[in-house]
């Protein structure tokens, strides 16, 4: 069977930057033994499958190396810029259904708006985080993931993880956040670790903004901010709170179309 494939690099204007997502068009779900494998052979944070819906609308499913991952924004991201930019999707926003509900993704400009759901965190106790950083975190939340708030954006950069300590917390995918340098463009930064899923060290994480975006909307009293995640490859993320939803909004850059054999 051949396949199309696109990989797109998310959150960023230039190749290699961003986050790199693969995207598979289907027109029927493969066996999911098969969508596992083939996310494997990629080797990427997630490869997105998506199949078309009568409504209009599109299934999307995600899979890292390892597992089918329940939200995923780079390449949620990253399938709506191959429909609207590869596939002819001529309306200006397309709505996927995902294992989190329903997700909107809008065009604006040259830039795609993502609307998923807000997840504020809640102090929480889910191990040595410490140990895990090799440095005492400010605070320690939890929603879906769990949050580790530092006292400085150079803290964040500088931070080496023993990836098997965080394996071994209790919540072992962890988000580190510090508010944005002084004179620095961005309100807040973040980097993001998932050893269990397959990703030591994910480049830009779109699903942790569903917990930053309502943390620092309250601790900033602000409910716009720009972000950026601070990996070695990079992101940048414009970011709004909207009730029991956030706006994350991104650039995307295409890297590889090409056919693969399963």
């Amino acid at each position: 069977m051949q396949l199309k494939l696109y990989q797109v690099d998310a959150f960023t204007e230039r190749t290699f930057g961003g986050n790199p997502a693969a995207v598979v068009p289907l027109d029927d779900w493969l066996p999911d033994a098969t969508m596992q494998a083939i996310a494997l052979e990629n080797n990427l944070s997630e490869t997105a499958f998506f199949v078309p819906r009568d409504d209009g609308g599109f299934d999307l499913r995600w899979f890292t190396p390892l597992i089918e991952a329940d939200l995923c924004g780079h390449a949620t991201l990253g399938t709506a810029w191959v429909l609207f930019n590869r596939l002819g999707h001529a309306e200006e926003a397309v709505t996927f259904h995902t294992r989190s509900g329903p997700l909107t993704v809008a065009r604006d400009g040259n830039r795609l708006v993502m609307d998923f759901p807000a997840q504020p965190p809640e102090p929480a106790d889910i191990g040595d985080v410490a140990g895990a950083l090799g440095v005492a975190p400010e605070a320690v939340l939890a929603a879906p993931y769990a949050l580790a708030v530092l006292d400085s954006e150079e803290a964040v950069r500088a931070v080496r993880p023993d990836f098997r300590r965080v394996a071994a917390l209790d919540i072992p995918e962890l988000i580190i956040t510090a508010p944005g340098a002084e004179g620095g463009d961005c309100d807040f930064v973040s980097r993001f670790f998932a050893p269990t899923g397959g990703i030591d060290e994910d480049p830009v994480t779109g699903s942790a903004h569903c917990i930053l975006i309502p943390y620092w909307a309250e601790r900033l009293g602000k409910t716009e901010m720009f972000a950026r995640q601070v990996s070695a490859r990079g992101g940048a993320l414009w970011c709004a709170l909207r009730g029991d939803r956030v706006s994350i909004a991104g650039h995307a850059a295409p890297y590889l179309e090409g056919t693969i054999s399963v």
